[in-house]
Protein backbone atom coordinates (compact mmCIF):
# COMPACT_ATOMS: atom_id res chain seq x y z
CA UNK A 1 0.00 0.00 0.00
CA UNK A 2 1.18 3.44 -0.82
CA UNK A 3 1.32 5.67 2.07
CA UNK A 4 0.55 9.34 1.07
CA UNK A 5 2.22 11.91 3.58
CA UNK A 6 1.37 15.46 3.82
CA UNK A 7 2.68 18.36 5.73
CA UNK A 8 0.50 21.72 6.12
CA UNK A 9 0.63 24.95 8.87
CA UNK A 10 -1.30 26.96 10.15
CA UNK A 11 -1.76 29.64 12.22
CA UNK A 12 -4.28 28.75 15.50
CA UNK A 13 -7.44 30.91 15.95
CA UNK A 14 -8.25 31.86 19.68
CA UNK A 15 -5.43 29.40 20.94
CA UNK A 16 -5.58 27.57 24.30
CA UNK A 17 -5.45 24.31 25.98
CA UNK A 18 -9.77 23.26 25.03
CA UNK A 19 -9.50 23.93 22.00
CA UNK A 20 -6.13 22.35 21.63
CA UNK A 21 -7.94 18.83 22.77
CA UNK A 22 -10.62 19.05 20.86
CA UNK A 23 -8.69 19.12 17.97
CA UNK A 24 -6.52 15.68 19.39
CA UNK A 25 -10.44 14.00 20.50
CA UNK A 26 -11.26 14.34 16.65
CA UNK A 27 -8.12 13.44 15.44
CA UNK A 28 -7.55 10.64 17.60
CA UNK A 29 -11.34 9.13 17.17
CA UNK A 30 -11.24 9.41 13.42
CA UNK A 31 -8.11 9.07 12.61
CA UNK A 32 -7.68 5.23 12.99
CA UNK A 33 -11.18 4.85 11.31
CA UNK A 34 -9.49 6.24 8.40
CA UNK A 35 -5.97 4.57 8.87
CA UNK A 36 -4.29 7.92 9.00
CA UNK A 37 -1.34 8.25 11.43
CA UNK A 38 0.56 11.98 12.17
CA UNK A 39 1.74 14.30 14.74
CA UNK A 40 0.93 18.05 15.70
CA UNK A 41 3.45 20.57 16.74
CA UNK A 42 1.55 23.73 18.48
CA UNK A 43 2.55 26.72 19.76
CA UNK A 44 0.18 29.61 20.05
CA UNK A 45 1.30 31.03 16.76
CA UNK A 46 1.37 28.23 14.41
CA UNK A 47 0.30 24.60 14.11
CA UNK A 48 2.89 22.51 12.38
CA UNK A 49 0.81 19.16 11.33
CA UNK A 50 1.97 15.60 9.31
CA UNK A 51 -0.66 13.50 8.17
CA UNK A 52 -0.18 10.12 6.70
CA UNK A 53 -1.64 7.14 5.06
CA UNK A 54 -4.24 6.54 2.65
CA UNK A 55 -3.87 9.41 -0.34
CA UNK A 56 -7.69 10.03 -0.34
CA UNK A 57 -8.28 9.58 3.34
CA UNK A 58 -5.12 12.43 4.18
CA UNK A 59 -6.62 14.60 1.44
CA UNK A 60 -9.98 14.60 3.14
CA UNK A 61 -8.43 15.60 6.51
CA UNK A 62 -6.33 18.06 4.82
CA UNK A 63 -10.07 19.24 3.46
CA UNK A 64 -11.73 20.04 6.66
CA UNK A 65 -8.85 21.14 8.39
CA UNK A 66 -8.92 24.06 5.91
CA UNK A 67 -12.21 24.78 6.36
CA UNK A 68 -11.70 24.27 10.53
CA UNK A 69 -12.36 28.30 11.25
CA UNK A 70 -9.77 26.82 14.43
CA UNK A 71 -7.14 27.14 11.88
CA UNK A 72 -5.84 30.54 9.59
CA UNK A 73 -3.57 30.91 6.98
CA UNK A 74 -3.60 27.22 6.20
CA UNK A 75 -0.34 26.36 3.92
CA UNK A 76 0.38 23.34 2.39
CA UNK A 77 3.88 22.62 2.77
CA UNK A 78 4.38 19.31 0.88
CA UNK A 79 2.84 16.30 0.48
CA UNK A 80 3.69 13.14 -2.07
CA UNK A 81 4.23 9.36 -1.49
CA UNK A 82 6.69 8.26 1.05
CA UNK A 83 8.15 4.42 1.79
CA UNK A 84 6.75 4.35 5.46
CA UNK A 85 5.34 6.20 7.92
CA UNK A 86 6.97 8.30 10.53
CA UNK A 87 4.12 8.01 13.23
CA UNK A 88 3.31 4.20 12.60
CA UNK A 89 1.70 4.45 16.14
CA UNK A 90 0.15 7.62 17.18
CA UNK A 91 -3.67 8.31 16.34
CA UNK A 92 -2.35 12.28 16.88
CA UNK A 93 0.88 12.76 18.25
CA UNK A 94 0.80 15.83 19.83
CA UNK A 95 3.96 17.45 20.79
CA UNK A 96 4.76 21.69 22.21
CA UNK A 97 7.22 23.67 19.97
CA UNK A 98 10.54 22.99 21.07
CA UNK A 99 13.34 25.40 21.12
CA UNK A 100 14.53 24.23 17.83
CA UNK A 101 11.60 24.74 15.98
CA UNK A 102 11.42 28.24 14.18
CA UNK A 103 11.12 30.97 16.69
CA UNK A 104 8.00 32.72 16.42
CA UNK A 105 9.69 36.22 14.58
CA UNK A 106 10.55 33.90 11.47
CA UNK A 107 7.42 31.78 11.87
CA UNK A 108 5.57 35.77 11.70
CA UNK A 109 8.00 36.49 8.51
CA UNK A 110 7.61 33.47 6.06
CA UNK A 111 10.30 31.63 7.10
CA UNK A 112 7.87 27.98 7.14
CA UNK A 113 6.79 29.06 4.13
CA UNK A 114 9.91 29.49 2.75
CA UNK A 115 11.11 26.13 4.03
CA UNK A 116 12.05 23.18 1.09
CA UNK A 117 10.18 20.29 2.04
CA UNK A 118 13.50 18.10 3.38
CA UNK A 119 13.58 20.78 5.68
CA UNK A 120 10.01 20.61 6.72
CA UNK A 121 9.79 16.77 7.16
CA UNK A 122 13.03 16.97 8.82
CA UNK A 123 11.08 18.61 12.00
CA UNK A 124 9.33 15.59 12.16
CA UNK A 125 11.81 13.26 11.69
CA UNK A 126 13.45 14.67 14.58
CA UNK A 127 10.22 14.40 16.63
CA UNK A 128 10.00 10.68 15.31
CA UNK A 129 13.42 10.13 16.43
CA UNK A 130 12.40 11.48 20.32
CA UNK A 131 9.15 9.27 20.61
CA UNK A 132 11.39 6.36 20.75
Amino acid sequence: MTIHQLIYMSEPFGFDDGILNGILSISRRNNPRDGVTGALIVRRDIYLQLLEGPEAAVEAAFGRISGDDRHLAVHRLCSGAVAARLFPDWAMRDDPARSWLWSEAQVGAGAVQAASATEVRGVFERVARETV
